[in-house]
């Protein structure tokens, strides 16, 4: 055979097998066994750090129902002193399954340096309140309805402070019975004014009715006439903060904060 056949065969050999070759299937994946699912963790609450990640059971008698401004039943308070903190869409299920004066078993998370237990679930009377949080990809709910809010006052003797789930002092339960509520930082600034014993006078907005009366300040004072303006309206000057007040060349126009749950203006309340 000469060479040039001899070259042309081994070419053709050569393409037969490349062909050959490229026809083979792919090896297969490799197929790795799935891992485990368990149950999801339930997410901690805000706030909640390593020593106050484990939940405890707490069995109490609810002394009294702890409202927010828009009449709206966001915690309790045991007989022992003890603020259950949950949040106010459980309000109607809460009153469902326990009255003041009823034992109550709670589960939750303690708030350090507080007396807060913040609720997972309520239980009383044979019924059970769970604080559950919506299912993955789920619509949000529908907000709540505000109720209507009323020009208010409220005076006497302080009971007891009242606190976020986080621990910062938002309010007070006076002697009475009434609630008044304003935002943390005056809870921190108004802290030697607030002390059990203490005289308070405040006027805002808030509601009253079967489970009580709270009321969202927006001036508080020792008395009457001396009640101090929490939110400054147009062409006042704002309270004094922490920083001090401020001098007259940056004082100017400030909107009025409006309570929770308000979405329009509101005109001052009168004078009590």
């Amino acid at each position: 055979m000469s060479f040039q056949p001899r070259l042309a065969a081994l070419a053709a050999l050569m393409l037969i097998g490349t062909a050959a070759m490229a026809q083979q299937p792919p090896p297969p994946p490799s197929v790795q066994a799935p891992m485990p699912v368990g149950p999801a963790a339930r997410p901690l609450p805000p706030g909640a750090d390593a020593e106050a990640a484990g939940s405890i059971t707490l069995n109490g008698r609810v002394q009294q129902w702890l409202l927010n401004p828009n009449g709206e039943i966001d915690g309790l308070l045991l007989a022992d002193g003890t603020q259950v903190a949950f949040p106010p869409h459980l309000s109607a299920s809460v009153q469902q399954a326990m009255k003041p004066g009823d034992a109550v078993q709670v589960t939750g998370w303690r708030t350090p340096g507080a007396p807060v237990l913040r609720a997972a679930s309520l239980n009383a009377n044979g019924r059970s309140v769970v604080d559950q949080p919506p299912a993955f990809g789920s619509a949000p709910p529908a907000p709540r309805e505000p109720g209507a809010l009323t020009a208010m006052s409220a005076s006497g003797r302080v009971a007891r402070p009242l606190y976020t789930g986080r621990g910062d002092v938002n309010g007070v339960l006076l002697d009475n019975g009434s609630i008044v509520r304003f935002p943390p930082h005056v809870g921190a600034e108004l802290a030697a004014a607030l002390q059990p014993g203490s005289t308070l006078h405040a006027k805002g907005w808030g509601s009253r009715g079967p489970q009580g009366s709270a009321i969202e300040a927006t001036a508080i004072g020792p008395t009457a006439d001396g009640m101090r303006e929490l939110f400054a309206g147009p062409g006042m000057a704002p309270p004094p903060g922490p920083r001090g007040a401020r001098g007259p060349a940056e004082r100017g126009p400030r909107s009025r904060p409006l309570p929770p749950g308000v979405d329009r203006p509101l005109p001052p309340p009168p004078a009590s």
